[in-house]
């Protein structure tokens, strides 16, 4: 499915619109003063070349390598993942190829074992298994007479990940990576737990995942072999929502992949990239001030996406940067990349909620290290009065239960704009706790986490607390900026949680997701409290009053003083007209919509979203994918046990010799006790079901 293109802006809007770049913390950059790009010269692609791994198994992987590399021969970036080269991934991997490869770089496209045509099977997320066998193909590559034995490594989202994980390993001829839309605590930040909370978008991408985990390999690669291959994934295809339930806590099975755990373990250079829109954005931050590799940081204003195809925009012309990047750390040329300031970062003027589809008004800023000294918190006291300065008189404030309290922020990770970003917040407010400051006698530009710090008591043994932080422009209108969430079980550790003695007050601290934001003058800051935000995060096991002593609790938010100095003339050519590529998307989302009912007399709400049945034909294989999806959840405004979350995600292959579609649907119910959870998996040729299962399981709930 090719990825609708707007109007872009021109070089000199986009330059007009993006401002502020720290003065002296970056390079006076002219034309003059600018590393020239290669000359672009022809690349041969090969479309599947075997990797041998240790144990024997063979894995699939396309190639891309210039023309005259086995003279002269070139680096090689390597991107590894579990969504199939041959179909999954295509066009997305032919934009990119095509851009960058021309630059003088070699390009190795590896399905995961498991995955694609790959041998073996896959069983979970982000294996050890999966791991060593990156490090193998990394030896392999290296080995290749047409490359100069230095290998990268890029990916977004599960490339980004494994990019650090395999970092953290230190193959020899591993010399860089650059990390998308990734994070470096796979329990945190992750689409799995909110804060400690089971959140939504772990059935979402999960019964997408289990469609990954059996997805057919194509018979023009691997032969009459493929449907013996599929069947075999098929019948191993574990409960993979149960195991990730089963794990409620930040436990070895989280840790493992989690390079927090030891940031000193990664010896080469990273660059991680990211959006603000995106959910992971928070690791970036935490990259630049953990790593003590070389490193770099950039988040845009756009979602999960790379920069050339970042929404909402402006996006950037991002193959400029990853040639400097790659020209600097495969082939030692030094570009001047690494003169420059550690994180560059765009601050948004108005939310995107507010002006999507257009590009969201800001500008770039950028700092020489991180932390940056010139950033502080600010304090806001949360008084019984607002927002102020000064702390008040301590008081008691009550936030009673509402369960339908979220449906104004129903995704934690957007992905299509126009459902999934945070609506306008009034209704979700006024069922609140809520905190408004006076209004502002000027700008106020923060940018970094965040976060409250809160003297909270609950009636309840598990209970939680999400804080919104928004902007209430002078129309009334409440726009999201940030937001945090805490498993108030958690208010220690999230390794270690304790139950809750009712009525209790605890002074808990929980950080807000990244936020880049300029606050107008005029505007008011909202903090808004509440102990439900559904139907991103499952109910707790009982409805929960929380209480909130006034005058004890606060807000801090990073600002940083706006330059109004700086010049956008200092950029570097990578901040150039946004161009975007046309791409495959692993989940449809054009022509979906979100439909939600009631509350009915019984005071249950209903929210379904769905989308007709997509189909995208890919050329160069005469192959066409088809997908679909549906979502529907639904809870009772006083029963927290009252909620039910079905997901139904499937997709398929066709063409004359091959046609086959696997359709995955879970269900979540939930008890104060258990969790319920059903995960069926059907696989059809030309229609005809060939293949069923269907697993159940009950889960203590523990602490949640």
């Amino acid at each position: 499915m090719a990825e609708t293109n707007r109007d872009q802006p021109t070089r000199r809007t986009l330059l007009q619109a993006a401002s502020a770049v720290t003065l002296g913390s970056l390079l006076p950059w002219t034309a003059e003063a600018a590393w020239p790009l290669p000359a672009k010269r022809p690349v041969e692609m090969t479309e599947n070349i075997w990797v041998t791994v240790r144990d024997g198994t063979r894995l699939a992987c396309r190639l891309w390598v210039p023309k005259g590399a086995d003279k002269v021969p070139v680096g090689v970036v390597l991107e590894a993942l579990p969504y199939s080269k041959r179909d999954g991934t295509r066009g997305r991997d032919n934009a990119w190829a095509d851009q960058f490869c021309p630059y003088g770089f070699a390009y190795a496209r590896l399905d995961l074992r498991g995955s694609g045509e790959s041998e073996g099977l896959l069983q979970d997320e982000y294996l050890a298994q999966e791991q060593q066998d990156i490090v193998d193909a990394i030896a392999f590559l290296a080995r290749q007479p047409w490359c100069n034995g230095s290998v990268g490594m890029r990916g977004i989202s599960w490339g980004g990940f494994n990019s650090l994980q395999v970092a953290a390993l230190n193959p020899p001829a591993l010399k860089a990576i650059v990390t998308a839309c990734s994070t470096d605590n796979r329990y945190t930040d992750d689409a799995h737990y909110i804060g400690g909370v089971l959140g939504l978008t772990c059935f979402h991408w999960g019964t997408m995942f289990r469609n990954v985990l059996v997805d057919a390999p194509d018979p023009q690669i691997v032969g009459d072999r493929w449907r013996d291959m599929w069947m075999e994934r098929l019948r191993n295809l574990p409960a993979i929502h149960a195991r990730w339930i089963d794990h409620p806590t930040y436990d070895a099975y989280w840790k493992h992949g989690s390079v927090e755990q030891d940031y000193g373990a990664i010896k080469c250079a990273v660059y991680a990239v990211g959006g603000q829109v995106d959910s992971y954005s928070a690791a970036i931050p935490r990259l630049l001030e953990g790593l003590s590799a070389p490193r770099k940081g950039l988040i845009g204003s756009w979602g999960h996406q790379f920069p050339e195809n970042g929404y909402p925009g402006p996006g950037l012309d991002w193959v400029v940067e990853e040639v400097r990047w790659w020209a600097h750390w495969l082939h030692g040329v030094d570009t001047g990349i690494m003169s420059e300031p550690m994180l560059r970062a765009y601050i948004n003027e108005r939310t995107p909620s507010e002006v999507w589809p257009a590009d969201t008004p800001g500008h770039w800023v950028a700092e020489a290290q991180w932390p940056s000294s010139g950033i502080r918190d600010r304090v806001w006291h949360l008084n019984a009065t607002g927002l102020e300065a000064r702390p008040g008189t301590e008081t008691q404030r009550t936030i009673v239960p509402h369960q339908t309290l979220g449906t104004a922020k129903r995704e934690w990770l957007p992905f299509n704009m126009g459902l999934d970003l945070p609506g306008e917040q009034s209704h979700d407010d006024s069922l609140a706790l809520v905190f408004d400051s006076a209004p502002l006698a000027e700008d106020i530009e923060m940018l970094g986490i965040g976060k409250a710090k809160l003297r909270i008591s609950a009636d309840r043994p598990v209970a939680k607390v999400v804080v919104r932080v928004n902007e209430v422009l002078a129309d009334g209108k409440s726009w999201s900026v940030t937001y945090g969430v805490l498993n108030l079980t958690h208010r220690e550790s999230h390794s270690d949680p304790s139950l809750l003695e009712p009525g209790r007050a605890y002074d808990v601290t929980l950080p807000f997701a990244y936020g880049a934001h300029r606050f107008k003058k005029g505007s008011r800051i909202r903090v808004a409290i509440s102990e439900a935000l559904w139907p991103m995060l499952v109910p707790s096991p009982e409805p929960v009053t929380l209480t909130v002593t006034a005058g004890a609790s606060q807000l801090e938010l990073p600002v940083r003083p706006y330059r109004a100095g700086e010049s956008v003339g200092n950029l570097p050519p990578l901040l150039r007209d946004r161009q975007q590529s046309a791409k495959i998307v692993l989940r449809p989302t054009e022509g979906e919509t979100i439909e939600q009912i009631g509350p009915d007399a019984s005071g249950k709400v209903t929210v379904i979203r769905s989308g007709p049945s997509s189909r995208f034909t890919i050329a160069d294989t005469a192959t066409d994918r088809t997908g679909q999806t549906r979502l529907e959840l639904s809870v009772v405004d006083d029963d927290p046990t009252s909620s039910v979350w079905r997901v139904a995600v499937g997709w398929g292959s066709t063409r004359p010799d091959w046609d086959f579609r696997t359709l995955a649907t879970t269900e979540l119910r939930m008890t104060k006790r258990e969790f319920l959870v059903t995960e069926t998996i059907q696989a059809f040729e030309r229609d005809k079901i060939v293949f069923e299962k269907t697993q159940e399981n009950r889960i203590e709930r523990r602490f949640s």
